[in-house]
């Protein structure tokens, strides 16, 4: 038996550890380290080993899961879970408000919005405070107990916080939406291409399939999650209304969404609708809409329910962000610096809104890694305006389909290509491959100059025309020329022609970096531009006097170096000035002062959202700098797909923290 000495320090430990629990997966707000936590952890689990008799069904030690069971026992809900009716514009949105204002005969009537989580509804019963059943919604009556599962799930809280002296309540339904975030997600999908087995096509499917599984230990290894939404049955609830009531679970322990917000008229919650369906991609987590609820109880009361259904909430819905389709055939395009990239071009379908009919698939590792084909019917993903992507095959194979190889040429001057040591992509070594020199424009017009009024479409008509073949030919095109292309009149051409005339004052770092120059990116063009100042000065510099310049190793140096001992890059540089283009440095490479002020960011890997010169734009907009190594005194490492080993290894090494692109995309938000 175990001693009154232990049975109080066991329930110290589980006390504490329910709350940093609840600091770290309920208000993202830790208060120990996680070498902290799992101290306290190992020491209850020996406590518990030493004396079986300490262990409760609310211990954090009972979430690893449990052995596999053969089927799910039915349940009822003490109270119906309805589902929603859904509008999908301004007008039915309208309606349903003028309909809630007569029934209620007042238009003194608010509203709460919440993001519509895309995961699995589930019902969760708590008895005196303590966590007891939970059970998915099923048909709103009967649900499938998967308590197990849920036990598993960490931001679930298994007592409820309670405030010294507080008596818990004695019964309490909690509604809430289990999922798997996007980075969860893509790599429960990388594992299940690796076994041979199909991919999930949504992130809903893969959280209710993981809370499904007859073996609880394999959803404990899945990182479900879930956000609570609302209330079923309760006893002693002092809330007057929704709003309240999820004040009131965030108090006790419960995970609530963040954006949720209340209004005090229709036309705030259309915008929050709209506004929404924009920033979905700052998320990382799936939402399909928005969740619409009238806040006073009284109110929800008096307007009542048809068929299960409650009149005092609606589902704002969106067009879904996934979809099947075919993948007709893999093509090949070489970049400005000679990378070949290949991409899908895809039987027409229509995702989150959009027609896809092409999608990036990244390099030969990736294809080969997830076993995509030509002919294959394969799972295609869009969020927001990100280009779409290949997430997989739907398996099994298409009969008679093949693995994806990479050309041994070029396509486009028949040159070998080649592999670099440690690339993922694969490359033309021809310099003087015609990509070189229409990618180079294309990179011109829509990131270094970023002329509006001409974009890809028309620098590959202008090219194909043998118009424009050089970025001085650019410069000398007239507002005559471009009027022979489709889509130009004369307004056009004119404004066009004028934006092009416009771009000659970009700064000089912008025209390092759209000059295409190996290895010179954004972050090394500024660097090169702050430190020599002119291009007169960096044309002269020796390979040594280039390493002094921040973030420059010696092969980038040896490259630089090369690129301007090279006469007709010199005779470009000539050419371009004679034009009229900036070559010495101005005011606008002093620092910004923002919210970002004095924080360092290094980027390593492929980001899905955003090319590296997008970020390092963005985060200096607020003031932070974006420079090429880690060092102790970098604030954080932006991660992305296949990130360079020696960044992560210093990183870890000097303990700077890393960050996701979801990371990214919260802290450029934020700030």
């Amino acid at each position: 038996m175990p001693s009154s000495k232990e049975k109080k320090r066991a329930a110290e430990l589980r006390d504490v550890l329910d709350y940093h629990l609840y600091r770290y997966h309920v208000l993202d707000d830790p208060e120990v380290t996680d070498a902290e936590y799992d101290r306290l952890y190992d020491e209850l689990v020996a406590l518990e080993d030493a004396n079986p008799e300490l262990v409760t069904s609310g211990s954090p030690t009972q979430r690893v899961g449990a052995p596999p069971s053969e089927k799910f026992q039915k349940v009822e809900h003490l109270s119906p879970m309805g589902s929603l009716e859904k509008v999908t514009t301004a007008e039915a949105l309208e309606k349903w408000h003028q309909d809630v204002r007569k029934r209620l005969g007042t238009s003194d009537v608010a509203y709460v919005t919440e993001p519509k989580i895309d995961g699995l509804s589930i019902n969760l019963v708590y008895e005196d405070g303590v966590f007891v059943r939970g059970a998915t919604r099923g048909d709103g009556r009967l649900g499938e107990d998967v308590t197990p599962n849920l036990r598993t799930i960490k931001a679930i809280s298994m007592r409820m916080q309670l405030a010294e002296g507080e008596t818990p309540l004695p019964l309490l339904e909690v509604r809430g939406e289990v999922y798997l975030p996007l980075s969860g997600f893509n790599q429960l999908n990388e594992r299940l291409i690796a076994e041979g087995k199909k991919p999930t096509p949504n992130p809903r499917n893969a959280a209710a399939g993981s809370l499904r599984l007859k073996d609880s230990t394999i959803t404990a290894e899945r990182p479900l999650s879930i956000w609570v939404h609302g209330l079923g049955r309760r006893e002693g609830l002092p809330a007057a209304g929704h709003w309240d009531s999820l004040e009131w679970l965030r108090e006790h322990g419960f995970r609530t969404n963040p954006y949720a917000e209340r209004h005090e008229t229709v036309e705030s919650v259309a915008a929050a609708c709209r506004d929404w369906e924009k920033r979905r991609i700052e998320l990382d987590y799936e939402i399909d809409g928005i969740v619409i609820k009238v806040d006073s109880f009284d109110q929800q009361r008096r307007l009542g329910a048809l068929h299960d259904r409650p009149r005092w909430a609606r589902a704002f819905k969106w067009a879904p962000m996934t979809a099947e389709t075919k993948l007709n055939k893999i093509h090949i395009r070489v970049g400005r610096t000679g990378a070949l990239n290949p991409w899908a071009q895809l039987e027409p379908v229509e995702v989150g809104g959009v027609t896809v009919s092409q999608a990036t698939l990244h390099n030969e590792e990736d294809i080969n890694r997830k076993d995509i084909r030509e002919g294959d019917n394969v799972i295609v993903q869009r969020a927001g305006d990100v280009i779409p992507q290949v997430v997989g095959p739907v398996l099994p194979h298409v009969k008679g389909t093949k693995p994806f190889k990479m050309p041994k040429q070029c396509p486009l001057c028949g040159t070998d290509i080649v592999k670099p040591e440690g690339e993922a992509m694969h490359r033309c070594p021809n310099r003087a491959c015609p990509s070189r020199g229409l990618e180079s424009l294309i990179n011109w017009v829509q990131a270094a100059a970023d002329i509006e009024g001409v974009g890809e479409q028309s620098v590959r008509r202008l090219w194909d025309l043998g118009l424009v073949r050089s970025l001085p030919d650019l410069y000398r095109l007239t507002k005559e020329q471009l009027m022979e292309l489709e889509g130009y009149g004369e307004i056009s051409a004119t404004s066009a022609i004028e934006s092009i005339a416009a771009s000659k004052q970009v700064p000089f770092h912008r025209v390092l970096f759209g000059l295409n120059i190996p290895d010179v990116g954004w972050v090394t063009a500024q660097n090169l531009a702050r430190h020599f100042e002119s291009v007169d000065r960096l044309s002269a510099a020796a390979q040594e006097d280039i390493l002094e310049a921040e973030g420059i190793g010696p092969e980038r140096a040896e490259a630089i170096a090369e690129w301007f001992s090279d006469e007709a890059n010199r005779a470009l540089v000539e050419e371009l000035r004679s034009l009229g283009l900036r070559f010495e440095i101005g005011d606008e490479l002093k620092p910004v002062e923002g919210p970002l002020t004095g924080n360092t960011y290094v980027i390593t890997g492929t980001l899905e959202s955003f090319t590296r010169d997008e970020v390092a734009a963005a985060l200096e907009a607020k003031g932070a700098k974006v420079v090429n190594s880690v060092s102790g005194k970098t604030t954080g490492l932006i991660v992305g797909e296949e990130p360079g080993n020696s960044k992560l290894t210093k990183a870890r090494k000097v303990e700077v923290p890393t960050l996701s692109e979801a990371d990214l995309v919260e802290l450029l938000r934020r700030t």
